[in-house]
């Protein structure tokens, strides 16, 4: 066990921290289950914080020039190096506390990308700074494709999901591939702890980034980011399909502590995929063949998980 969670008190839903480093006022598309979860994620953090931001939907809608939508310290680097100007920054931190420059505190470093600054472009930097072992908090807000570009596929977009650049048609039926198991990958280069996270389950996430920040060493955060402009949903259903995601089991809720696999949420009773894929209209085109092979799918991707967790 990390020593850091041997006395942890997570929050609870009558002592939700009232600061908000991210203020409100940014221009996120109406119902931007992104932005939810972000919001989430920084009043978990607080302010003793200095966050390395990927280019993405969130650096587009929180910082439109002159204006600024954060309250801490924040940088915007491209696609692919957000990780490694993090680890920089990780190592000046230290070096100015240790010349005294800046009195010696602690203070987060917080990386926020999405699934293709996370998953695609980016990998090659987080897996440096993961390896070397930096002390900082790695977050991917998963929208499942680029969507602030024009909404074209990325490595984490579902399979038989409809984006510009897997459009259905005569000789096609969406994206092609699964999509990218990035916890897991995560997961591999051993560092102390792994989680997915998802904002329908609001103290789950918190506690989650809570936690990651506490340890020392990387900590990588996975969370589940409905879009309604890229998925073709209802604005007001963000949380419900972000419910819905672990309800059927597309989405599991898990930690990886210390390479040990521990379920969040178990799922008993799950909910057909189909509940969850009406309603979005990426999937509008899928046959009720393809829809039985993403069930099957989605099942024996769970139950990997279950054994995992057995075997933990």
């Amino acid at each position: 066990m990390i020593p850091e969670f041997e006395k942890f008190k997570g929050f609870s839903a009558k002592n939700l921290p009232k600061d908000e480093p991210l203020a409100s006022g940014h221009r996120a598309c109406q119902g931007c289950g992104e932005v939810l979860a972000l919001r989430m994620v920084m009043k978990a953090l607080g302010r003793e914080v200095i966050v390395c931001n990927a280019t993405g939907c969130m650096e587009i809608i929180t910082t439109p020039f002159p204006q600024t939508a954060w309250n801490v310290p924040w940088i915007h680097v491209a696609f692919e190096n957000a990780a490694a100007v993090a680890s920089g920054v990780e190592a000046g931190r230290k070096a100015l506390m240790r010349k005294g420059r800046i009195p010696k505190r602690h203070i987060d470093i917080l990386v926020v990308g999405g699934d293709g600054a996370t998953g695609d472009i980016g990998l090659q930097c987080i897996s440096g700074a993961f390896e070397r072992g930096h002390d900082l908090l790695y977050v991917c807000l998963d929208n499942e494709a680029y969507m602030n570009t024009g909404i074209q596929r990325s490595g984490c977009t579902p399979y038989g999901a409809m984006t510009t650049t897997s459009p259905p048609g005569k000789e096609s039926f969406g994206q092609v591939t699964w999509k990218k198991n990035i916890p897991a990958i995560m997961a591999a280069h051993g560092i102390p702890y792994v989680a997915t996270a998802s904002p329908a389950y609001y103290l789950d996430l918190m506690n989650k980034v809570k936690k990651a920040a506490l340890v020392k060493g990387p900590a990588y955060v996975h969370i589940y980011s409905p879009c309604p402009t890229g998925w073709g949903s209802a604005g007001d259903k963000s949380v419900e399909y972000a419910r819905l995601a672990v309800e059927t089991k597309v989405f599991p809720l898990y930690e990886v502590i210390e390479g040990r696999y521990i379920i969040s949420r178990k799922i008993t009773k799950p909910k057909p995929v189909s509940d969850y894929l009406k309603g979005q209209r990426r999937f509008r085109h899928l046959t009720d063949e393809q829809i039985s092979y993403i069930q099957n799918r989605v099942d024996t991707e769970y139950e990997k998980i279950v054994k995992l967790a057995e075997m933990s």
